[in-house]
């Protein structure tokens, strides 16, 4: 053992020495600094929107909230409503008061459209008139079919509000783009001509999370009073799915906190026997746990999806410091019957490691650090900071916290036979992977092999609604409403021609018309659009009723003036509708795509070919930007996939280097990777044979499990090279080092394993198959550890000379074994 490491152990003996005979006023000090973190718990928040993924300053969000700034929110609430009539009017009434209710009581409310309030563009002698589709409702039968008439053959209501079939109807909330916390908006109520321009708008908070929250629930208590056999009503649209995923979220990270905290106490008790095993561990973890969440809250970095795996995973890998020190310490205790002397011996003994499998463990984290994805990146910085402090509670509170408790002495009998048993097995274990080091090594490598080259098939994925249970109503109100009303996402595209009243020419009008057309065929596989909406059809709906309502008018006129005399008339006439498509200047046009909910590699491809059309379609005409929640979602996934390769390629390169550094040797090191990297290659080889998609939360497996599952190769190492010196053998090297530290590398992974388990009871089935994945991988890690890393050793290590103690590594490497 070198001198170096000498120097460590002793500076950690006499730091335990401080601590433990200070206890009072190292526990004071440390309340005192956790409680000014923890201060800040209540001001944790939650956010689960889709634009959450992106950071800020990624020019797709900043182009989407451009977007929101000049034409308001673009996710909508949809009601469908399917009655045995749509045409009825005992049906019709119900919708009036229903749709007036909404109006009346739903909060953050900008716009609510139905059957009752649809424009109605016709024209009356030489007037333009704009009114709401049941201003005058039908009193007879033939009203009601004249009604149906005009519903069903008027483009701008298919597959808006109603269904191609006529089957179904909807009710399409708008909600505000903006939050009305700390504004004056109440006080403008009444003043409805008040118009801000959107250059006003850019300091403006957009509509929290609460606030969407509160618009859910408002809607889903009317709803409720209505939905019935024969007027049922089902409740779709992003705005409702972010809510019903946050409500989700919050259900499953209380029951994982819980059960990792049952699972881990029992696990502790189960090795250690001890009440004073379970809650000093717990109690370490706990408080490591909550200061990381104070952390998040004081730096206003709200919890997402992604990071909802923090609680659980911070109580599964940060009890791994107490487990290893109390082994060493209740060992050591065993013999000396002193307090003070066994947890400095344990600190001495264990410190250094603990250091490196933290360090390891935060490294394998922090490559999260630069991702694109936001949530992914706030869960690299917050976790490995938790580790950290996982550490340094670890290290500063355990010792005096030992000094201050009751802790038993003995090892009853029964305890006695245990652990003859499990030295029976890791003997047997040390005796098989340093007995037979070609047959693990090749059987190993084999199995790597297959399973990169399946893993190199693997497709990503990222389709949040796909993780929602079938029983969810989102979900199956999503699915139908993609079915009967051809979609509930959009890609919305933002036209620039560059100069004021650009959009009164013909010309330019004709190609967009034209384009609408075109996407309304487009067909990818199961992505399709199912409508388009953009200034032509206000144009041509325009023209007609001017043209005595002749559907031979249904056109786009030829004269730039007549274009906008007739625009001038539809904004004199009361509608505010073309605000909802045009900018103030008319050099600006909004195109809305309305597709149906599917996974972001799909979108992917589409909007390429679609970028692609417009920039033929328009060039040297005008601008074009695809934005809105469609783009949203195939960013996030192409960040995620990018920013998964890179924190792969730093974890990788960062936890090598640090095993170099840490075993000393440049061959040996590399080697010594090769355990930790093995499990990951073969379970993303199993996500292939078994059909598992690499989605948002399965890219995390590899940099978490390389960042664990080299903490036991970590204290493998450090116990062999000390038993590797004393005796030049390799065999009794390995069979000391599994009988030592061994049996504490058993009780962490199983801790770990169970704690990743545990979110096999999510309701989400993406959690369920990341907790499945990882838990498995980290067993496998363990497994490595005890057959193909003494393997390996057994081939390359060679018998340790007296200059070891002079500093130079414990272990040379041969080129036989």
């Amino acid at each position: 053992m070198s001198t170096t490491r000498k120097k460590i152990g002793r500076w950690f003996e006499r730091s335990t020495h401080f601590t433990y005979n200070n206890r009072l006023k190292t526990i004071a000090f440390m309340l005192i600094f956790i409680g000014a973190i923890m201060s800040n718990l209540p001001k944790v928040t939650m956010d689960t929107s889709t634009e959450g993924f992106l950071h800020d300053k990624d020019p797709i969000l900043v182009g989407y909230n451009d977007f929101r700034n000049q034409f308001g929110r673009d996710e909508m609430i949809i009601l469908a409503i399917k009655p045995a009539n749509v045409f009825n009017l005992e049906f019709i009434a119900r919708l009036r008061t229903l749709h007036d209710e909404l109006e009346n009581n739903v909060p953050n409310l900008d716009d609510i459209t139905s059957l009752v309030n649809v424009r109605n563009t016709r024209g009356e002698a030489d007037e333009l008139i704009v009114e709401d589709l049941l201003e005058n409702p039908p009193k007879t039968k033939e009203g009601l079919l004249a009604l149906k008439q005009r519903v069903l053959t008027n483009p701008l209501y298919k597959n808006l509000i109603i269904s191609e079939d006529g089957l179904f109807t909807t009710i399409v909330i708008k909600t505000s783009a903006y939050s009305s916390e700390g504004t004056e908006e109440q006080a403008l109520e009444g003043f409805e001509d008040t118009k801000i321009e959107p250059s006003a708008n850019q300091d403006r908070p957009f509509l929290t999370d609460a606030e969407n929250s509160e618009t859910v629930n408002a809607v889903r208590r009317i709803v409720a009073k209505y939905n019935s056999a024969d007027f049922p009503v089902m409740v779709a649209g992003s705005p409702v799915f972010i809510h019903d995923l946050k409500q989700t979220i919050k259900r499953d990270m209380r029951k994982f906190v819980v059960l990792a905290i049952l699972t881990i106490g029992l696990v502790l008790f189960i090795l250690f026997r001890r009440l004073s095993g379970v809650v000093l561990p717990l109690l370490v973890v706990v408080l490591s746990l909550l200061s990381t969440v104070g952390l998040m809250a004081f730096f206003g970095v709200p919890i997402k999806l992604p990071t909802q795996i923090l609680p659980s995973f911070l109580l599964a890998v940060g009890v791994g410091d107490s487990v290893h020190v109390l082994a060493v310490f209740y060992h050591r205790l065993s013999h000396t019957r002193d307090k003070q002397e066994a947890i400095t011996y344990a600190m001495g003994h264990s410190g250094l490691a603990i250091v490196m499998t933290s360090l390891t463990t935060a490294a394998g984290l922090l490559s999260f650090s630069t991702s694109e994805v936001a949530p992914m990146a706030d869960l690299g910085i917050f976790a490995s900071a938790g580790v950290i402090l996982a550490l340094i509670y670890t290290t500063m509170l355990l010792p005096p916290l030992i000094a201050i408790i009751p802790v038993r002495v003995e090892i009853k009998s029964s305890e006695k036979a245990r652990q003859a048993t499990m030295d029976r097995i890791l003997t047997a274990i040390a005796d098989f992977s340093t007995g037979k080091p070609w047959l693990i090594v090749i059987t190993s490598a084999i199995i790597i092999i297959i399973s990169f080259g399946l893993a190199s098939q693997l497709r990503f994925s990222h389709n949040p609604m796909k993780w929602l249970p079938e029983s969810m109503e989102i979900k199956r109100a999503t699915v139908l409403l993609d079915e009967k009303l051809k979609g509930t996402m959009a890609a919305e595209i933002i036209l620039d021609t560059g100069k004021e009243n650009g959009l009164y020419d013909p010309g330019f009008l004709n190609k967009l018309d034209k384009l609408e057309r075109e996407m309304e065929k487009m067909r990818q596989g199961d992505l399709f659009v199912g409508k388009a909406i953009s200034l032509p059809d206000m144009v041509k709906e325009i023209n007609r009723a001017l043209n005595e309502n002749r559907d031979d008018h249904y056109t786009i006129p030829h004269d730039r003036k007549l274009i906008a005399q007739e625009l001038l008339l539809f904004e004199n006439s009361g509608s505010d509708d073309l605000e909802d498509l045009v900018d103030s200047q008319f050099s600006k046009v909004r195109l809305t795509l309305k597709v149906p909910w599917l996974d972001a590699y799909m979108y992917g491809k589409f909007i390429g070919a679609l970028q692609k059309k417009l920039d033929r379609t328009f060039d040297g005409i005008a601008k074009v930007k695809v934005t809105g929640m469609m783009p949203l979602m195939a960013r996030t996934l192409s960040a995620a996939i990018t920013s998964a390769g890179e924190s792969y390629l730093i974890a990788f390169i960062v936890i090598t280097l640090m095993m170099i550094v840490f075993i000393g040797d440049l061959k040996i090191g590399l080697l010594s990777m090769i355990p930790n990297l093995g499990p990951i290659i073969i379970t993303m080889g199993f996500m292939k044979a078994a059909g598992f998609p690499l989605d948002m939360f399965t890219m995390l497996i590899g940099s978490i499990a390389i960042g664990l599952a080299v903490d036991d190769t970590v204290h493998f190492m450090h116990n062999f090279r000390r038993y590797h010196h004393d005796t030049g053998d390799v065999n009794e090297a390995v069979r000391n080092t599994l009988l030592t530290t061994g049996r504490a590398m058993m009780v962490t992974t199983m801790v770990l394993s169970l704690g990743f388990f545990i979110f096999m009871f999510a309701t989400m089935n993406n959690l369920f198959n990341f907790g499945l994945l990882t838990g498995i991988t980290i067993i496998m890690a363990l497994l490595a550890d005890f057959f193909l890393a003494p393997a390996i050793m057994s081939l390359v290590a060679v018998p340790t000379t007296d200059d070891d103690e002079d500093g130079s590594p414990a272990m040379a490497a041969s080129n036989g074994g």
